[in-house]
């Protein structure tokens, strides 16, 4: 092939490609589908164009580039649905209303987030114990707000605390775990979804592992073991002995030895201690396991006579004569 015969061909390719660019181009200024905005999200600002709506320009559900969000396709009709009855009378609803008095029906609700947001972890979402009782996606999320308190370590709890009463009292308690900023603990250590997984999962109570005691290995790993003496109630289940939201008594006991060793071993040589012999104001004290009638223990004495001076290993032991988690 010539050289005049090769510019032929690039020129008529050229051309082409051309002509292929000017389709898309036009292609691209035609009109939306129908029912959608014309102008996009420009439709929606010209009325809603205050914090929180327009705050949703500064999340990653903006990104135009991306095809995978929102904004990569009908912007914010993406997720409130096409609304041309809404467009045209602002006083009649969007097809999907996430907040407010007029919100949709959770189950429409949450079908619109799960559209995108269907594995990872919310693959357990289906039959989730917060599914179940209609909790919507909306009601923990807010995705206009550049800084969600639900994804934030330090006000997670914030948000799970508005159902969740109970835990929130518990994490008042003198011994809890460093939940929030607004706890004992002077920083967030540790957030809500560190034990749960709040999408469901294969465990109980949503834990982010399949039982209790694997929960809290994840954290507590020198408690796995395994050992060479093992205590029963420990590789049972640690709430067994521990309140994990919060306690009155550290660190995070039910209840404080020996109490609550003695709701187990109650023939042993401190059977006398839920007696009342060993309160203050009592007749009765025990003085190396005899009982001596006539004087009143100071409290000093129950302290010193906690279960856990002596039994020290009580959650195993590895030492060949430890069958008694002693020293």
């Amino acid at each position: 092939m010539s050289l005049n015969s090769r510019g032929v061909v690039l020129l008529c390719g050229l051309a082409v490609l051309i002509g292929a660019g000017s389709g898309r181009a036009a292609d691209a200024g035609q009109a939306p589908q129908a029912g959608y905005a014309e102008h996009g999200e420009r439709t929606c600002l010209g009325c809603h164009d205050m914090p929180p709506v327009n705050l949703m320009l500064q999340t990653p559900h903006a990104v135009k580039a991306d095809s995978r969000t929102p904004f990569g396709q009908h912007q914010c009709e993406s997720c409130h649905g096409a609304s041309p009855e809404h467009v045209a009378v602002s006083s009649n609803p969007a097809a999907v209303v996430f907040k407010g008095p007029l919100k949709s029906p959770v189950a429409l609700r949450n079908r619109v987030c799960l559209t995108c947001h269907d594995s990872g972890f919310r693959t357990h979402w289906t039959g989730s114990q917060h599914e179940s009782r209609g909790v919507g996606c909306s009601d923990c999320h807010n995705i206009h707000a550049a800084d969600q308190k639900v994804l934030s370590k330090a006000t997670q709890a914030e948000v799970c605390y508005l159902c969740h009463k109970e835990q929130r009292a518990q994490a008042r308690r003198i011994s809890t775990h460093p939940l929030t900023a607004t706890s004992l603990a002077s920083t967030a250590k540790m957030s809500c979804s560190d034990c749960h997984n709040p999408h469901g999962s294969a465990g109980p109570t949503m834990l982010v592992k399949t039982s209790v005691n694997e929960t809290c290995y994840t954290c507590h790993a020198e408690k796995r073991g395994p050992f060479l003496w093992e205590h029963a109630p420990v590789s049972d289940n640690c709430t067994n002995c521990h309140s994990p939201h919060g306690s009155s008594n550290a660190p995070l006991l039910k209840s404080r030895a020996p109490f609550l060793c003695q709701e187990c071993h109650s023939g042993d040589h401190g059977n006398q201690v839920n007696s009342g012999a060993n309160l203050a104001g009592g007749s009765v004290t025990t003085i190396n396991g005899t009982q001596q009638p006539g004087a009143a223990a100071p409290r000093a004495q129950m302290g010193a006579r906690a279960c856990l001076n002596c039994h020290v290993l009580v959650h195993g032991s590895n030492h060949p004569a430890g069958a008694k988690f002693q020293r």
